[in-house]
This record gives C-alpha cells, structure tokens and sequence, in this order.
C-alpha cells in the first residue's frame, strides 16, 4: 500500500488520543507530538505517563469530555475504548476523523523506511534491540515499541533518521495494516483465538504480512511456521537451527546473561557458515539469545558492522518487565515479568537458572489474563511451571473481556495439578490474601518471579512493603 492511502501526516495535524495513558496509546500521543503536531487526550486515571505527556506539551484532560474533540483534525483510540464514548460519539456526530490506532500507526509509519518486528512472543525485547543497534550506528532511528527501554525511560520517540522501528501487534491484525520496508517475525504461536478464531488463520495472517514486504525479511529458523514462510518467500533466517542463515552457536548462559557466537553464510548462498565473531547479552535465557540474534541479522541486513551491533548489544538494559529485577528484601529477590503465555512463562522460568545462580527456590506467582483467552487456553499452562518449586496462581485480570462462568483462574491450577500432582500449586484469588501469603511464606534465598500482563506488575512493591511493616512491627514489640 502506498504511503498516499495513509492519513496525511506531513503537515502540523490537531489530534486528539482516546485513553491516552495506555501503553501503546502513549507511544502514539509522544511520536505525534515530537513530529510538531498538535496533540490532545484523555484518561480516567492520572499517572505518571500523563505527566510525562503533558512534560512535552500534550494537552490532557482526566475524564472525558465531548468538547475535547471540537476543531480537530482526528480522534483516534484504541481496540479497548468502546464505541459510545462520549468522545468517539461526539467526533462522529461533528464529521470528524476517527481512527483506530492502527490507522494512527500506518500513517507514521509511511513517512519512514519502517521495520517491524512483529511474532508472538519476543517483540518488545527485539524491537528495543533493533533500535539500541541502530541508535549505537547512529543512524538515529525513531521508534515506536511496546515498552519502556531501560536507559531511556520510554518506549516511543522521532528522530531524524530514515528508518523507523515499529512493533507490529497481531492481536488485531495491526501488522496487516502498517506500510513496512522491512520485517523480523520471532515466531508464530496460539493466541488472540478471539479474534483469529483458529491457529490456521494465525499462520494465514502471518503469511499474508510477509508476502507484502518488499525490504528485508529476518525469520526464525528455530520456529516451524516461521521456517516454512520463510522457505515461500526467500527471506534470511536466524536462530540455533542447524539450516539458519545466521546461526547462534556455542551458547553459555550464565552470571545473568549469555555468550555465543556468531556464525553466517552469505544471503541467497548455500555455502558453508563463516565465524562472524562473539556476541555477549546482559539478559538471561535462550530466549534472548534469539531475540538478540534477530536483531543483529536484521541490523546487519540494513547495514551496520557487526562489531558495532555486537558492542551495542553488550550494554543493553533491556525493557521494563522483562525479568525485572524490583529488589531484594532480607534475602528474598523479586522479579516481574510480562510472561502471559505458555511457551513466554516457560523460557522466563528456564532463564531464572542458569549455570551460576543459587536460588534455593524460584517461587512463580502467575495472574492469568482474559477470560475469553483463559476459557480456551487453560489446559496450555498444564506444564508452562515446570521449572518453578512454587506455584502460585490468582484470579483472572480481565483487560476488559466480560466475566464467563465458572472461568477463574483455578482452571490453571487444576492443569497444572493434574499434569504434576507432586508440585505445590496454591490458588489464592484475592490480591490482600495473595500479597499477606507472599509476604510470610518467602524465605531467605527465594527467587520470586511474578508474571502475567496486568495489575500483577505492582505485587513486587505490595509484598516488600508488607514485609518490611511487619519486621518494623516485630521490633516494636521486643
């Protein structure tokens, strides 16, 4: 699609941003306003990305208000935001512009040379190491991923460059909507069944957004259903896999991080891989060796020296919930994460051991997300917490799905019992119970990872405080 059939931003717009404090809603609201338009919005809530909005120059309004969308030129917001609100109804009533996100999105995106990273799992973590690499080569490229980058305290910025690095959301078919020059895709895995309806129409998807982009294409070799797009449509392939273009070999995790080399054929030759040299990442777990290996073919496809890319990666802080590390507390260390499905929940708690650490125990507490996600997939979680001694599960964070019933989150429990029925699995649904257990049962050299994408992300700071308040309490005593 040309960037002609995009809405037209190449000169100052007045825009305004429905539910402007969501994550990806903010991204959109900071690379508008620092590309000179003009940028409204709203929330229910204030917040610390609020502030950080209205920091830059963004007008924003706590509630929401029919007049806020008077003179504009769109109004855009986001899946989550119903149609019958106040604002969306007033902007069609007044002729104005609405778009989705997604719209909002690929209008960006055609005024850049865009790469995307776009896969089930893996994006945020790539596209953050995407735009490290790029940024280290200066070539100064803007970014719009979906998480805040450590070191730089955001998730979204414009710059001058040529490029553009855009995570590609699938839940909504975003990716088919973007105008893109080139793409990486991680992998292709079962979710967003609410809206794909079938693992068939996931691969579909996936095969129709590679067919369309005409720059480089980085898959991952490691995965089946990226393997067999790549094979129909020439792409360059990475991972571990004996058969990828650019492979990672002589892998070591340890010391919270991993080693590996670097091994590469030339694109579009069958000869034999090359040594390219050795790359360090400061990131536990295969996972992101993956992650860091897709970044780097595709750097490298784009031109940047692989000395260069391999520095860049040496120093990356990673992205915020993505092992987390949140304190430590008399001998108990927490970390948060972002693990919502399966197969991310199992490479999380694979990477919490590696051949250095001495956890006497890693302690996992998991808060599912979704009812209409949870009613199909519980039975997926039977094995994802293998590697944990402990296994705890709260209820459902709904992000906006309706309640279904009998659907909590002790159909994780249950499969997960039934499949390891020698494992402490505890189901306590209520966060004031969750955080009191926590705080008493954690023991000196306990690891606790808490995992899922909703409130869960503050458990950390709940359970630390309550332990610090009751030794306080203790001393009182004495």
């Amino acid at each position: 699609m040309s960037g002609s059939a995009y809405f037209d931003l190449s000169t100052p717009r007045r825009i305004h941003v429905v539910g402007i404090g969501g994550p990806g809603m903010s991204a959109i609201a900071q690379v508008l306003c620092e590309m000179g338009h003009q940028v409204s919005g709203s929330d229910i809530h204030e917040s610390g990305v609020l502030d950080r909005l209205r920091a830059l120059g963004v007008s924003i309004i706590v509630g929401h208000d029919a007049t806020a969308v008077h003179n504009c030129d769109a109004v855009t917001a986001s899946t989550a935001i119903p149609p019958t609100n106040i604002e969306l109804v007033a902007a069609a009533k007044q002729s104005v512009l609405v778009l989705s996100r997604a719209q909002v999105l690929g209008a960006i995106c055609a005024l850049k040379q865009s790469v995307a990273v776009a896969g089930t799992h893996g994006k945020t973590t790539t596209s953050a190491m995407l735009m490290h690499i790029m940024t280290t080569a200066r070539l100064q490229p803007s970014f719009v991923i979906g998480g805040d980058v450590h070191g730089l305290g955001l998730g979204a910025g414009w710059r001058i460059g040529q490029y553009l690095v855009v995570e590609a959301d699938e839940s909504d078919s975003t990716h088919l909507a973007l105008p893109l020059f080139g793409s990486i895709l991680t992998n292709v895995d079962v979710d967003h069944l609410d809206h794909f309806e079938t693992f068939d129409k996931i691969v579909e998807s996936f095969e129709q957004y590679v067919k369309k982009i005409d720059g480089p294409k980085v898959l991952c070799a490691d995965d089946a259903v990226c393997a067999k797009i790549a094979s129909m449509y020439g792409c360059r392939t990475y991972g571990k896999n004996i058969n990828a273009d650019v492979r990672a070999v002589n892998v070591v995790l340890a010391d919270g991080g991993s080693h590996f080399d670097i091994e590469a054929r030339p694109s579009g030759s069958t000869v034999k891989h090359v040594l390219v040299g050795s790359v360090e990442v400061p990131l536990r777990g295969e996972h992101n060796v993956l992650n860091a290996t897709a970044a780097l073919t595709m750097a490298m496809e784009l031109g940047v020296d692989f000395v260069v890319a391999a520095q860049a990666l040496s120093v990356f802080g990673g992205v915020a919930r993505r092992f987390d590390m949140r304190g430590i507390d008399n001998g108990v260390t927490f970390v948060d994460d972002y693990a919502h499905l399966p197969n991310e929940i199992i490479a999380v708690l694979r990477g919490a051991r590696d051949t250095t650490d001495k956890w006497n125990r890693v302690v996992a507490v998991f808060q599912p997300n979704r009812f209409n996600r949870m009613s199909v997939m519980s039975g997926a979680y039977a094995d994802a917490f293998a590697d944990a001694d402990v296994v705890v599960v709260t209820d459902i964070y709904s992000s906006g799905t309706t309640p279904i019933p009998g659907v909590t989150g002790k159909l994780v429990v249950d499969a997960i019992k039934n499949n390891h029925p020698g494992k402490r699995v505890e189901w306590i649904a209520r966060r004031e119970d969750l955080v009191i257990f926590l705080a008493s049962t954690l023991t000196n050299g306990d690891l606790c990872i808490s995992m899922g994408c909703g409130d869960v992300a503050q458990l950390p700071d709940e359970v630390i405080s309550l332990r610090q308040s009751d030794r306080a309490d203790e001393a009182r005593k004495r």
